[in-house]
């Protein structure tokens, strides 16, 4: 039995098989390796932000109290649009925070979860982001200067695929395997007008094209089963979750009584049996 704060899984891939740890009270737990077996979850009630540790009523951005959410560069809006970041304007809530996390280089991408989508991330969040997401594949599109030229471009690219994830045909492994580097010429050729736009505002450097030096990457998830019917585990509802785990994809259990995001539950206080 294991009791803390829960928090997203890490990961590591060893020959593109993913490997899924839970870190619960100083404790790591190798998830991988229940599968097939009978576990429990029980959240308590408590909730600790995850930045100043209070206990919270509520958890607002997955995992941050209200005071925290409103004041923290972390929790702002430009984090899920990030072509809105303001950081040039100089009203930024948190500069030095944003130099470290916005102001470095960024990725834009295509991945295959539920179908194409493309989407961003931060450097040294490969290939991270791509497993948070459920991606059986993925492919590097260009290297860009910072988080909000990352989101302007992935807005071009809005136009002609979608970037978000359905996650419940993510779960059910109804993704076809794609052939990404075609997918990446294709969506290049006709977009290439208002990329050369963008280089021409924001310089040539602004964005780095790797369609010459990049490789689609494959991952394969820790899956038994996949549910021809995906159930939703509402653990504000249902604070004792109790099955067999079947499956592990994106930050989802898959048990045979439903599925639950894990990192939704981010500092929810838990005991997990198994």
């Amino acid at each position: 039995m294991l009791q803390g704060n829960l928090k997203k899984m890490s990961t590591e891939v060893v020959d593109d098989q993913v490997q899924y740890y839970l870190d619960l009270g100083g404790e790591r737990v190798a998830v991988n390796d229940l599968l097939s077996k009978k576990i429990t979850l029980n959240l308590d009630g408590t909730i600790h932000c995850t930045h100043c540790g209070k206990v919270t009523k509520k958890s607002f951005s997955q995992g941050f109290c209200f005071n925290c959410f409103r004041k923290l560069a972390a929790c702002d809006a430009c984090i899920m649009s990030p072509e809105k970041c303001h950081y040039h304007l100089g009203t930024c809530r948190e500069p030095e925070w944003a130099e470290q996390y916005c102001m470095q280089s960024h990725y834009v991408y295509l991945a295959n979860s539920s179908a194409l989508k493309v989407g961003i991330t931060r450097g040294d969040q490969l290939p991270t982001r791509w497993i948070d997401q459920g991606a059986t594949q993925a492919r590097a599109l260009f290297r860009v200067q910072n988080r909000r030229m990352s989101g302007l471009v992935e807005t071009l690219f809005k136009s002609e695929v979608a970037d978000k994830t359905n996650w419940r045909n993510m779960l059910k492994g109804s993704s076809i395997e794609m052939d990404l580097e075609f997918e990446q010429e294709r969506l290049i050729g006709q977009l290439y007008e208002g990329l050369d736009s963008l280089q021409r505002e924001f310089g040539l450097q602004s964005i780095t094209d790797l369609s010459d030096e990049n490789e689609t990457h494959e991952f394969n998830y820790p899956v038994l089963e996949y549910p021809t019917k995906v159930t939703s585990i509402n653990a504000e509802k249902t604070p004792l979750i109790e099955g067999t785990l079947m499956g592990i994809k994106g930050q989802y259990w898959m048990l045979d009584t439903g599925v639950i995001n894990i990192r939704k539950y981010t500092g929810y206080q838990a005991t997990l049996t198994f």
